[in-house]
């Protein structure tokens, strides 16, 4: 990746990290999480803004980039995550998921759920905001996800 673009994508995990250190956790975290890795290279904590759903107690965050994004890379290297999420903090494992029709599953769900952003996502990739199966499980071909557990406390 080049530096310019590593700059930018550092620079635009800020403001929601931001958000959540002002007290705003509770507003933001309606939308966002922050998930904690440790960096695979460098040891340190990573602190990465990622949409997520919830299903059963577990949460579901996906990589636009892929396998390509850092914090997916990240997990593999060391499944122990930290989560903060509204008001809540909590240690958790996460299971890295690339098959395309669990991805496309959880495509489908987030549709469901938010159906005006997940289709204007979908359109920016040329299709359409309401994909059939076949459509959404071409589409996760090129995307992963992770699954966290919850730590037992």
């Amino acid at each position: 990746m080049k530096r310019t673009s590593r700059f930018f994508l550092r620079l635009i995990k800020r403001p929601p990290q931001l958000l959540y250190a002002i007290g705003l956790g509770p507003i933001y975290g309606r939308l966002a999480l922050l998930l904690t890795t440790t960096g695979r290279k460098s040891g340190l904590p990573r602190v990465t803004p990622l949409q997520y759903e919830v299903v059963d107690g577990l949460y579901y965050i996906a990589s636009a980039r892929g396998q390509d994004a850092d914090w997916f890379r990240n997990i593999i290297a060391n499944p122990n995550v930290e989560v903060r999420v509204k008001t809540n903090r909590f240690h958790g494992v996460a299971e890295t998921i690339t098959d395309p029709e669990r991805v496309a599953d959880f495509i489908a769900l987030r549709l469901q759920r938010h159906p005006r952003m997940i289709g204007a996502i979908l359109r920016t990739h040329g299709l359409p905001s309401k994909p059939d199966r076949a459509q959404l499980e071409q589409y996760a071909k090129n995307r992963a996800m992770a699954v966290i557990r919850p730590s037992a406390l």
